[in-house]
């Protein structure tokens, strides 16, 4: 999502209850045509893994928990940034991610910082690092002197004003580059990370204009990365912020040379979250690039029954909120390739319900889950339930299971594999799958489990 406002990973999850895919002999089966247990189906790229999931969620990782909380705006105070920190101080978050808009703190020259915008940032640095609270700095908006946009656009750009202008990447990668530079020498080890840019692939270029985009976005991390690290070695540099999951924009910037020019990888995803961090990190393996994913932005908005879309993404019920986040914070921190989770994010506003608190200020229950999880992280995520009954002339499956990755549905008779399909769970984890009539009313054994956690995280039952 970007800033505050949410991005579609995948199409938009669907009315209907599941969306199966009969992976077996020509999608027909009959007790001629059995499907040995051995026999057992290629996954469609997307779900498939270079390892098995199970292998990829054995080892523990030292997973930062964060939140992304309100940066630098047009009308940012010092009690907004006092009132972010203690919340995330409560969350037990170890970072926050927030704006920090070049053009907001350099509108009018290279050699002048405006006053308000830096002693916004700094009381935000000073109030994390009192909480004992890394800060990522997402630097992007590029300031009417030095945005390469069309000059119809320039004629228009205000300085300390966002507009289109500002999305435009700058004429000189150096510009971007001293600026970052300065963030890191000034900030030091307050800060945990400075992400360059803020999805560059987003479609409706919202965040980074024009054309050539893997082009221009490798042109401009190439100068950033070498400039922090000279300013501050110790201030990680996060590159990506990629809102696409399929690895098109990803496998063109590795094209444009941006492998060795960045510590680690962001990401943001949202339906199908862990689908999407199998296939990304999948794309980075083929490149040779082992550097860990920071998922810093990743949600699901409290707007049902309200509303049914809300921002690209489905809504979902508070509980259903709570429980999502629980269950990704806790998957992922078994997940050795992924370092960061990022919740997004701290607070409703009036056109989005993401966050962890109401717009008064007031905890939702997806604040306690959040807590709860991050002071014990060694719980487990929600199991898969499934219930049998005939229907017509089969066999209705349903049930539900945790949020994130492609389900799996098996169905055997004795030890023969009979029939399997992929499938994914409403927005509210739920789904109802009915089973070829092939395949009888009886003597069944049903086996239905996640993807990415296998087996032994399944359910089954017999009819």
């Amino acid at each position: 999502m970007g800033h505050y406002r949410c991005a579609g990973m995948h199409a938009l999850l669907r009315r209907r209850a599941v969306l199966a895919l009969t992976l077996c002999c020509g999608g027909a089966l009959s007790s001629a045509t059995p499907i040995g247990a051995a026999a057992t189906p290629d996954l469609p790229a997307s779900a498939g893994s270079a390892a098995s999931p199970a292998r990829m969620a054995a080892a523990a990782s030292a997973l930062s928990g964060g939140v992304n909380i309100p940066g630098l705006g047009d009308s940012s105070n010092l009690q907004e940034a006092d009132h972010a920190i203690a919340y995330a101080r409560d969350l037990h978050v170890a970072v926050v991610r927030a704006d920090v808009p070049w053009a907001a703190m350099e509108p009018e020259s290279p050699t002048a910082i405006n006053a308000r915008a830096l002693a916004f940032t700094d009381r935000l640095v000073a109030d994390a690092a009192a909480a004992h609270i890394r800060l990522v700095m997402t630097v992007a908006a590029t300031p009417c002197w030095a945005s390469a946009a069309p000059a119809e656009l320039l004629r228009r750009c205000v300085p300390g004003h966002r507009g289109s202008a500002n999305t435009w990447p700058p004429r000189a990668a150096s510009d971007y580059a001293a600026f970052v530079a300065y963030l890191a020498a000034r900030y030091g080890a307050s800060v945990a990370a400075i992400e360059v840019w803020n999805e560059p692939d987003q479609a409706n270029e919202a965040y980074f204009g024009g054309t050539e985009k893997a082009r221009e976005y490798a042109r401009v991390l190439r100068a950033a990365y070498p400039a922090i690290k000279a300013a501050n070695p110790g201030v990680a540099v996060l590159a990506g912020s990629l809102v696409g999951s399929n690895g098109v924009f990803l496998r063109a910037l590795y094209a444009a040379g941006i492998k060795g020019y960045y510590d680690d990888l962001s990401v943001h995803f949202y339906n199908l979250t862990l689908a999407s961090l199998r296939s990304i990190h999948e794309v980075q393996l083929s490149a040779g690039d082992p550097k860990p994913l920071w998922l810093d932005e990743f949600g699901w908005t409290s707007c049902w029954p309200r509303r049914r879309i809300e921002q690209e993404q489905g809504c979902v019920t508070a509980r259903v909120q709570a429980r999502n986040l629980a269950d990704t914070l806790l998957t992922l921190s078994r997940t050795p390739f992924v370092a960061a989770a990022v919740v997004y994010k701290l607070q409703d506003s009036p056109s989005e319900d993401f966050g962890l608190i109401d717009a008064a200020g007031a905890h939702k229950l997806a604040f306690g889950a959040v807590v709860r999880v991050l002071s014990r992280p060694a719980g487990s995520a929600s199991g898969v339930t499934l219930a049998l009954r005939s229907r017509g002339a089969g066999v209705l499956a349903s049930g539900s299971g945790p949020v994130g990755d492609y389900m799996v549905l098996e169905a055997f008779r004795g030890s023969l594999l009979r029939y399997r399909a992929l499938f994914t769970l409403d927005r509210f984890n739920r789904f109802s799958l009915a089973l070829p009539a092939a395949l009888g009313r009886h003597g069944l054994r049903v086996r239905v489990y996640q993807y990415w956690t296998g087996t032994g995280r399944g359910a089954q039952k017999g009819i």
